[in-house]
């Protein structure tokens, strides 16, 4: 299993305006392709010297060969498209991640 995680550093004045388009409309064409099975946002927890706020999604797929089409038949439309709307707004970088162990907690604690 591998993560095409995207970390984006968002200018406070095109904040919600950002959220809104990933969670309604980037992210379920992502997961439209048909190339990754699972979605996962988070805000990453820190302060940022350049200011706005940085978020991490993750995109599971289950091989580099997918992840590969996925750069050959879409990723250059689906990029184009948060190019077109916020320029430069937005920060982007992005990172290929292998799975080596998945652990889950046999009990939650309250």
């Amino acid at each position: 299993m591998y993560i095409y995680n995207v970390t984006t550093n968002v200018d406070e004045s095109i904040h919600d305006e950002w959220l809104n388009w990933m969670k309604t409309k980037h992210i379920p064409a992502m997961l439209a392709t048909g190339k990754f099975s699972v979605a996962k946002m988070s805000q990453v927890m820190i302060d940022e010297e350049m200011g706005g706020t940085t978020y991490a999604v993750q995109y599971t797929t289950e091989s580099l060969e997918i992840l590969q089409q996925y750069y050959k038949e879409d990723a250059e439309k689906l990029r184009d498209e948060a190019i077109r709307l916020f320029r430069d707004k937005i920060v982007a970088f992005r990172t290929e991640l292998k799975v080596i162990n998945e652990q889950f907690s046999m009990s939650i604690n309250n």
